[in-house]
């Protein structure tokens, strides 16, 4: 989700569900410690928020990691599953897989210096690594050697050398029982899915096998599905948001923002699939995207746009 779940994104998808963890886009540790802009920013609003790190040295991830703890995040995860070409010129990402020993080094200096829960995503294997003992012996690894006792497995292997960052979210067939599996050898550890998963009813079969579920770029195309999650997942009373209401609840941030030059269109390229299968959706996107970006446009934009959802469907 690099270049999406920016706090940004994270601000908006507040709104939609309270219950839900969720975490920042993969942070390389050289931008937070040699960055010139602050990369850890985000809104109390968040919370319960996790920040996914990328690294591979014991004592830098340590030291972002207590920054982290002191700036208020509730998690610390690294991320071992990026397939990215340009993450792996770097040695971080899903490459790492091959390194059980060293990602079990890593996650235990962060755990030396902080409170909160250190996690890992992962992917099922890599390239010809591919086997159930490859997987289960990182997994035993991590675990043992590094303390950690919550993984986030994406349910597909990286083939880091022949499919692009793209494909691997497509080609390689997914494979949810591994991951079941996995939850049966290791009952105690907090096993977390992901891949594929795009509806709530999806999730709850999910649920009945692990203990949680990650919905990455389903989420980023159709956000309502969020509106849901505390009704039918954390049996929340209260009411499902509205959509419309929810869009005009961002005004307030969205004019603290502008005053303080970010452009418009950096905070509503993030809720373009808010109306996604409802009448007027298609030209609230197009509006938006046409006309967000130019200078001096504020919240009367979105107004504007919102009007082809009230006339389409009769809303006020």
């Amino acid at each position: 989700m690099f270049n999406r779940t920016d706090r940004h994104c994270r601000y908006f998808y507040r709104k939609l569900s309270q219950q839900t963890m969720l975490y920042t886009e993969m942070v390389m540790i050289n931008t937070i410690i040699h960055g010139k802009s602050d990369s850890l920013a985000y809104s109390e609003e968040e919370h319960p928020l996790a920040l996914q790190l990328a690294g591979n040295d014991p004592k830098s991830l340590a030291y972002c990691a207590r920054l982290a703890e002191k700036r208020g995040y509730d998690e610390i995860n690294l991320n071992v599953g990026c397939p990215s070409p340009r993450v792996q010129k770097g040695f971080f990402g899903a490459c790492m897989m091959k390194h059980a020993h060293l990602v079990s080094d890593l996650i235990k200096a962060m755990r030396d210096v902080t409170f909160i829960p250190i996690t890992v995503k992962t992917r099922i294997g890599i390239d010809y690594h591919d086997s159930y003992e490859f997987l289960h012996n990182f997994i035993e690894v991590v675990s043992n050697k590094g303390e950690c006792n919550s993984f986030i497995v994406h349910a597909r292997k990286a083939l880091l050398y022949t499919l692009s960052p793209k494909e691997n979210r497509e080609i390689p067939p997914l494979d949810y029982q591994r991951v079941y599996r996995l939850k049966r050898n290791f009952p105690n550890l907090n096993i977390i899915i992901n891949g594929g998963i795009k509806t709530i009813e999806q999730a709850k079969i999910h649920l009945n096998h692990l203990d949680g579920v990650m919905i990455g770029r389903e989420v980023y195309k159709n956000p309502g599905i969020l509106a849901y999650v505390d009704r039918d997942l954390f049996n929340s009373t209260d009411c499902i948001p509205n959509s419309m209401e929810v869009v005009r609840s961002l005004y307030p941030y969205i004019e603290r923002e502008l005053s303080s030059g970010t452009k418009l269109g950096s905070i509503t390229r993030h809720i373009l699939g808010l109306f996604q299968g409802i009448e007027g959706a298609q030209q609230w996107r197009r509006y938006l995207t046409q006309n967000a970006y130019k200078p001096g446009s504020g919240i009367e934009v979105v107004e504007d746009a919102l009007k082809f959802i009230i006339n389409k469907n009769h809303v006020l």
